[in-house]
């Protein structure tokens, strides 16, 4: 289609075209309705002047006449209300709605129209009204520009963006609204060449104002009449088709049969359907180019999606007349919008013209234009965009397979392995539909064979293949997850992967490799476990979901077929892998998920005790830890005792115990009593021996067999000789453990005598000190299986274990002592905050190496978590923290969430401590970094600055709630300054305390104080500072006045002194006005809260400070920069009054702060009218920051300076335009801005017409 020339913004719509539309389908004129009706007869086209437009229509008539009012018609407002009402309630039927604006449409076609007019401006949350009169006499521009003036700027929200139930569906019956008009217009009122005409010209002008509302609403109106016109014209070119062929059928006929008649009225049809077809082709340029053109790049990405769908649909629509390279490249150039909602429409309006197979030879250019750009976006950061990208190529992949060479298709492959489910499920599809949905010719005829000749076993090779190649094996159960709901079928063929396993393979057919059986393997345990759990791997879902009833039917339909299956081909698997511990340990995992009740129902009895044998063998072949565990958990799972199985299973694992202990007690008394050293044999069979007795203990209860005394004797032989082999002990202590804990659970669950709790406890205790004797072995993994043990027990048999109501087991509470926690805690601090980087030997294995630092990171990160939960559970002492939490910032990368959680969990349990414990770790640093520098230390040194950025950071986790950590942080400041001048300098008085840069860390605390707790620690701090510290100006003593300053900021105290506060960091930034000076702040106020709110300071309340004279009390708060003053006077130290019956004579100090008081005044007052208009514009700038910060502006007794500054003189109002940046100021605000930020505009100052006349 050939866009006509551009429509001006008045009522002008132009009608040259050069397109023709074309279809293949019918179309019948059944109303009889497509004649036009006036045409050429009532109007021209084109808008009308503004005398002639009064004079057309049978209504047109005169402004003063009897069915006006105010230049109104009286029915003119409840019509428009309630057009507008219908649409948002979206109740009645909408036909009937349209049907009645016809007919006044049909009555009077200027007061219809207006009401049309209305409808748009109130949908677009204008409350501004076109007047008759304005539409007589002024044009578009003038119209939108004087609805602009009139538009609500209290809220930045309209219909299309309003929430609430009522305007839920108001964009849906909007558009309705308007594809009904157009659909019940289009056989007359359309081509009357007055109607279509004025509501494009309108919609044109408003989309391209400046207002979003306007802009976002006539666009979807522009959008979804074009949609309308479309269909009107695909029926007519429908129509012109069945003509054409009439006329021709009928002009083929012999002479005698020709009806001249009716080829004259069918050529005169067809001649009017071609003028119809011209004028909806104008009409669609004018929509294209007015709206679509500008709009498919506006500012907002609601519109620019509205632009792309509808294009899509017209694509799909009409494909004949839209669906070429000149519309597809608006698609195609959206693609890499910003906005991820545009990126998605695009997609789908791609989707629906590629599900078409008829239409790809009209998207090849497209295809190799754009195919990269769709590739890349499925790795799109919008998980949505994502998904739908992936289909789109899959349709890609359905219409040609050869547009997608080899890497594009390997960019979609890896998108499997996706944490994100619906990616890696559209990831799957694709794969399944270019590996796996082909099937040959050959293939139908064997669709019933079974097994490995079945058709799905090549496929089941294949996708052995693919998991072999994709190089991430350990992902197995991502990759089945990704195809279960494209491949089901395929991946329950357990039948077929059986039989690859275990038959021969046929004539010219390659075997499996040992690597493709060990996938395979895997591969089917995973597809097991999927169809009985019914649920997602661990990464991919939200949790367990409720199944329906048809799930739960196919789960346990599966799970009988699986049993019906396994229980006969187990036995035979475990056989043939046995010496493979990798196979044999997904094997018997199979198990877990049987139906247990078939093996009785079955009678496949034989097959268990097969299965059973299996098992025994394999305990007895295998050593390793992974494949002993998994035959302890085979055992647990078949036995139970709600299946007639259990007794058979019982007896096989008692009898299989029953050697194993007595095995272990052979060959322990040996290795024990021979008094030359063990050789490497003995040592041998006593681990391997262990190892499955320790592995069996983990899940099944062999307290009868009474292994603790044997173990005790092995780890007390160790710790006596010094030369037990690392890995025997490490297991000794690990069956230990699992002798204590099920014992602890039969003390727990049954009525026990207290001899049993005694001697339980007993061992406890005794396992605990074995365990705090291996914490100082030679061997650094016995230390850890110690450490890891002795945790768990710590935390086990704390004073949690008599929670729920078990108070009996009182006795066997355990509390550590100090000597065992600082073993604990040394423990930690030698073998977790260590540098990385000290193990890295390897530089060719570097890979290797890698993948060994992040599991030495993991077993550290495990170490300090089991600590840490002592810490948090108060099972060891909080203070015990302070050397955790010193490393937080060092150690931010391994362990900072760790170290963080403890604070916010400890903080929980008592916020004074950890306070405490805080503090504390800071001032163990500041003794570090003097024992290692010396007190003559630079504060500038890295060490230092160290110091002061962790302890900012832990003033960042106390939050901002400041009421909440009050104490807390009082109590924090306490202990610093306790701290600070804790060691007096040996030189004397004259030199500062040794701890005294220690202030500057502790200043890091200070914003988190209340203001009228910076009173009280300002006068606790006063306690410590003799009158000769507040005088020192060297650089030693900076520590004091920064601090000092930082306890001086924001106070409210007229007493301080008033050149200390301007030096503070709220008193230079903040103008304020304030009421005169009637003594509303006083300082027994101060103290009283002072005295409620901190209580440590209750008792020093009496103590006498230095003082000196109350300042005058001045009639202005608005004070001169520091900048002014002299540096001596920046620091001058003056202290809090105290209440005293007599005020000591005045000294200099206090005469210098009078008079630079007096001298300050009188310059604020002098100053005062010259900088009142700046003062308003720094006034305004501060209350923007704040409100955005959401903090408060003023103090309580403080008012801004608002003057009426505003009008006082012209060149002040144009001051204060430069200080305002009106630039700035923009009506088009998005909805989010709410009404409180929308009152910050002024506008006195804003004039629309500077908008309207700028372009958009």
């Amino acid at each position: 289609m050939i866009a006509a020339p551009e429509i001006p913004t008045d009522f002008t719509l132009l009608q040259e075209s050069e397109t023709h539309f074309s279809s293949d389908t019918d179309f019948e004129d059944i109303e009889g309705k497509n004649q036009k009706q006036g045409k050429g007869k009532t109007c021209k086209k084109g808008k009308k002047g503004p005398a002639e437009k009064g004079k057309s229509g049978n209504g047109g008539g005169k402004p003063g006449g009897p069915n006006r009012m105010n230049g109104h018609h009286q029915q003119n407002g409840v019509e428009n209300m309630m057009l507008f009402e219908v649409v948002k309630m979206g109740k009645s039927a909408m036909q009937s709605v349209v049907d009645d604006w016809i007919e006044s449409y049909k009555h009077d076609r200027d007061i219809a129209l207006l009401d049309l007019i209305n409808f748009f401006i109130q949908c677009s949350g204008c409350k501004g009204v076109v007047t008759a009169e304005m539409f007589r006499h002024m044009q578009n521009s003038e119209i939108i520009r004087k609805m602009t003036e009139e538009f609500d700027e209290d809220s930045g929200d309209y219909p299309l963006t309003m929430a609430g139930p009522q305007w839920k569906k108001f964009k849906s019956s909007f558009c309705e609204f308007i594809g009904v008009l157009v659909r019940q217009c289009q056989y007359s009122i359309i081509y009357d060449e007055y109607m279509m005409d004025t509501v494009i010209s309108l919609l044109t002008g408003l989309s391209d104002s400046q207002v979003r509302a306007f802009r976002h609403t006539s666009t979807l109106a522009a959008m979804k009449l074009m949609t309308a016109l479309v269909n009107v014209a695909l029926n007519l070119s429908i129509n012109m088709d069945n003509t054409q062929r009439q006329y021709e059928a009928e002009r083929n006929k012999i002479i005698g049969k020709r009806a001249n008649d009716r080829l004259e009225l069918l050529l005169q049809k067809r001649k009017e359907l071609q003028e119809n077809q011209d004028e909806i082709e104008n009409m669609m340029n004018a929509i294209f180019k007015g709206v679509f053109v500008h709009r498919y790049r506006d500012a907002i990405a609601e519109i620019r999606a509205i632009c792309i769908e509808e294009i899509g649909i017209w694509m799909k629509m009409y494909s004949d007349a839209f669906l070429n390279d000149s519309y597809l490249k608006y698609v195609g150039w959206t693609m890499h919008d910003k906005q991820g909602e545009v990126r998605l429409k695009c997609l789908t309006a791609l989707q629906g013209l590629y599900y078409n197979k008829e239409l790809n030879s009209k998207l090849e250019l497209f295809t190799s234009r754009f195919k990269d750009r769709i590739v890349s976006m499925t790795l799109d950061k919008e998980y949505d965009v994502a998904v739908q990208a992936i289909k789109l190529l899959t349709l890609v992949l359905q219409s040609s397979e050869e547009v997608l060479t080899a890497e594009d298709c390997e960019n979609v492959y890896h998108l499997v392995y996706s944490a994100h489910r619906p990616v890696a499920v559209a990831a799957g599809e694709f794969l399944y539909k270019k590996l796996f949905s082909r099937r040959d010719a050959e293939d139908d005829g064997i669709l019933k064979r079974r097994g490995r000749q079945s058709p799905n076993a090549n496929l089941v090779k294949t996708l052995v293949f693919f998991f072999l190649e994709s190089e991430l094996h350990e992902h197995a159960a991502y990759l089945v997850d990704s195809m279960w709901d494209c491949a089901t079928d395929l991946l329950k063929d357990w039948e077929c992967m059986n039989s690859l396993l275990l038959e021969e393979p046929l004539n010219g057919e390659e075997p499996l490799t040992d690597r493709q059986e060990s996938a395979l393997i895997e591969i089917m345990l995973c597809t097991i476990r999927q169809a009985a759990e019914c649920h997602p791997p661990v990464g991919r879902g939200t949790g367990k979901r409720v199944l329906t009833a048809k799930e739960k039917k196919t789960q346990l339909d599966d799970r009988t077929k699986i049993t019906e299956l396994f229980a006969v081909a187990l036995p035979q698997l475990l056989a043939k892998y046995s010496v493979d511990a990798e196979k044999v340990t997904n094997l018997l995992q199979l198990p877990q998920y049987f139906d247990l009740e078939i093996y009785t129902t079955g009678r496949l009895e034989k097959h268990l005790d097969a299965l059973l044998r299996q098992i025994r063998d394999i305990v007895e072949k295998h050593t390793d830890i992974d494949v002993l565990e998994a035959c302890s958990k085979t055992y647990h799972a078949l036995c139970n005792e709600e299946f007639t199985i259990f007794n058979r299973v019982d007896i096989a694992r008692s009898q299989l115990i029953d050697e194993l202990a007595d095995k272990f007690n052979r060959l322990l008394e040996d290795f024990l009593q021979e008094g030359e050293e063990p050789d490497e044999d003995d040592a041998y069979q006593v681990l391997s021996t262990l190892k499955r007795i320790t592995a069996f203990h983990n899940a099944h209860d062999l307290s009868r067999w009474d292994l603790f005394g044997c173990n005790y004797k092995l780890l007390k032989t160790g710790i006596e000789n010094g030369d037990m082999p690392e890995q025997i002990v490490i297991h000794a202590l690990q069956c230990t453990h699992y002798v204590i804990l099920w014992q602890l659970a039969k003390v727990t669950e049954s009525s026990s005598t207290k001899e049993d709790l005694l001697r339980l406890k007993k061992q406890m205790r005794v396992f605990c000190q074995i365990c705090q004797h291996y914490l100082t072995n030679v061997n650094t993994a016995v230390k850890e299986q110690a450490f890891t043990i002795l945790c768990d027990v710590l935390m086990i048999f704390s004073h949690q274990i008599m929670t729920g109501g078990r108070d009996m087991l009182e006795p066997l509470v355990y509390t550590p002592d100090s000597s065992l926690q600082s073993e604990l805690l040394s423990f930690i601090l030698d073998h977790v905050f260590i540098d990385q980087d000290d193990d890295n030997n390897s530089a060719d294995g570097q890979q290797d190496d890698e993948a060994s630092k992040i599991e030495a990171l993991h077993k550290r990160r495990n170490l300090l978590a089991a600590f840490c939960k002592l810490i948090v559970y108060t099972v060891v002492e909080m203070n015990t923290a302070a050397d955790i939490f010193k490393q937080y910032m060092k150690y931010y990368n391994d362990y900072g969430d760790i170290i963080k959680e403890t604070m916010s969990k400890t903080r929980q349990i008592d916020k004074i401590q950890c306070a405490k414990t805080l503090i504390l770790s800071l001032q163990q640093l500041f003794n570090e970094m003097i024992q290692e520098n010396g007190y003559n230390f630079d504060r500038s040194s890295p060490t230092f600055s160290g110091i002061k950025e962790l302890a900012r950071r832990f003033a960042l986790t106390f939050g901002l709630d400041q009421l909440k950590t009050r104490e807390a942080i009082a109590m924090l400041h306490k202990d610093g300054i306790e701290f600070a001048f804790k060691e007096p300098n040996p030189q004397g008085e004259s030199h500062p305390p040794l701890n005294l840069a220690f202030l500057d860390i502790l200043s890091e605390f200070s914003s988190k104080l209340l203001r009228q707790d910076k009173r009280t620690v300002y006068v606790y701090l006063e306690k410590f500072m003799t009158f000769q510290m507040s005088l020192r100006r060297e650089d030693v003593w900076l520590p004091l006045m920064s601090y000092r300053n930082s306890l001086l900021a924001g106070g409210d105290d007229d007493t301080m002194s008033v050149i200390s506060g301007i030096s503070s960091r709220g008193s230079t930034v903040r103008n304020k006005k304030t009421k005169p000076a009637t003594g509303k702040r006083k300082v027994p106020e101060a103290e009283e809260s002072s005295s409620s709110d901190s209580m440590w300071l209750n008792r020093e309340q009496s103590m006498h400070t230095p003082v000196m004279m109350q300042t005058p009390q001045l009639t202005s708060t608005i004070m001169r920069e520091s900048k002014r003053l002299r540096p001596d006077e920046n620091y001058m130290g003056v202290y809090p009054m105290q209440p005293e019956h007599h005020q000591p004579p005045l000294d200099y100090n206090t005469q210098v702060t009078w008079m630079l008081a007096q001298r300050q005044q009188e310059e604020v007052a002098r100053q005062q009218q010259e900088r009142a208009a700046m003062n308003y514009v720094k006034l305004r700038s501060n209350l923007q920051h704040a409100i955005r910060r959401g903090t408060s502006l003023m103090e309580d007794d403080e008012e801004p300076i608002v003057e009426d500054v505003m009008m006082s003189s012209e060149g002040r109002i144009e001051d204060l335009n430069e200080g305002m940046d009106f630039d700035t100021m923009d009506i088009d605000l998005p909805p989010s801005k709410n009404r409180r930020e929308r009152t910050e505009l002024k506008p006195d100052f804003f004039d629309p017409a500077s908008i309207m006349d700028e372009s958009f």
